[in-house]
C-alpha cells in the first residue's frame, strides 16, 4: 500500500465542509469532498496538458474500484492513449449504436410510412414488429443484423404456428432494411438471403355466400338494419362495389 494512501473508513467518515478539499490517496488519485458529495479523481498528464478524470461518485464506487480505474487509467496514458478522449469515444460509439438500432430504425420506418397507411394496417405491422422482432433483434445496431439472426426470429414465429405472419413480417424487415440502406445507415437488405427459407404459404378462401336465396336473406337483413345511419349506408353500398379487406 502506497505511503499515506487512503482506506475505507477514512474515506466514509470524510465530512462535508464549508469549502470543497481533497484526500490524497497517491498516484495522482484523489476523494474530491464538496457540498454534493464525495467523488473520485485522477489528475494526469498528456501531451503536455494537465488534465483531471473522473473515476466515479462514492459509495457507489468503492476505495478498491476506485483504485482499479485509477491503474487502468495510468496503463493507458503509459501506451500513449489519452483515458478521457478515449471515454468521450466510447461513449459517442455507444450512443450511435443505440441510434442505429433496429427497433429505433423501424419505429423511425414505420412512422414516415404510417400516414399513409389504413389505422389498421398500421397498427398490424407494428404490433408485429414488437411482438415477433423486436424482443430478439431490435436492440442490435442494423448493420450487425445478419441473415442467420433475422432467420432465428423468423423460425420463432413460423414454430408457433403463425407462418402467414412469418412471411409479412420478413416483408417488414425488408421494407426496414431498404429504408436504413436510403438513409446510409445499413450497407444491403440481408432479408432478400432468406426469400426461400420460410415454406411456402398458402392463404384459404374467406367464406362467402353463394346461393342466391341465401343472397337474398342478407339483402333483406341489412334493408331492415336498424342501426346507426353511417353503418346502414356502408352495408348497403358493400353489395355494389364488392369490398375485399386491406392488406
Amino acid at each position: 500500500m502506497l505511503k499515506n494512501a487512503l482506506n475505507d473508513v477514512a474515506v466514509r467518515k470524510a465530512k462535508i465542509k464549508d469549502k470543497p478539499y481533497k484526500l490524497s490517496d497517491g498516484r495522482d488519485m484523489y476523494l474530491l469532498v464538496n457540498e454534493t458529495g464525495k467523488y473520485w479523481r485522477l489528475d494526469y498528464r498528456f501531451d503536455a496538458k494537465r488534465k483531471t478524470l473522473a473515476l466515479g461518485c462514492y459509495p457507489d464506487i468503492s476505495l478498491a474500484k476506485a483504485r482499479e480505474r485509477r491503474e487502468e487509467a495510468r496503463q493507458q496514458i503509459a501506451t500513449g492513449t489519452d483515458p478521457a478522449q478515449l471515454r468521450k469515444a466510447l461513449k459517442q460509439a455507444t450512443s450511435e449504436r443505440r441510434a442505429n438500432s433496429f427497433e429505433v430504425i423501424a419505429r423511425e420506418w414505420h412512422n414516415k410510412r404510417a400516414s399513409g397507411w389504413t389505422a389498421g394496417h398500421a397498427d398490424r405491422t407494428l404490433k408485429r414488429l414488437e411482438r415477433d422482432v423486436f424482443p430478439w433483434i431490435g436492440g442490435t445496431p442494423i448493420r450487425d443484423v445478419t441473415a442467420p439472426k433475422l432467420l432465428a426470429v423468423l423460425r420463432r414465429t413460423e414454430d408457433r404456428g403463425a407462418l402467414e405472419t412469418a412471411h409479412r413480417v420478413l416483408q417488414i424487415c425488408g421494407q426496414v432494411f431498404r429504408y436504413a440502406i436510403a438513409a446510409t445507415r445499413a450497407e444491403r437488405d440481408i432479408s432478400t438471403d432468406l426469400r426461400d427459407a420460410l415454406p411456402s404459404f398458402k392463404s384459404g378462401h374467406h367464406a362467402a355466400i353463394t346461393d342466391p336465396k341465401q343472397i337474398g336473406g342478407l339483402l333483406r337483413a341489412i334493408d331492415s338494419y336498424g342501426g346507426s345511419f353511417v353503418t346502414r349506408c356502408a352495408l348497403r353500398l358493400a353489395p355494389l362495389v364488392f369490398v375485399r379487406p386491406a392488406n
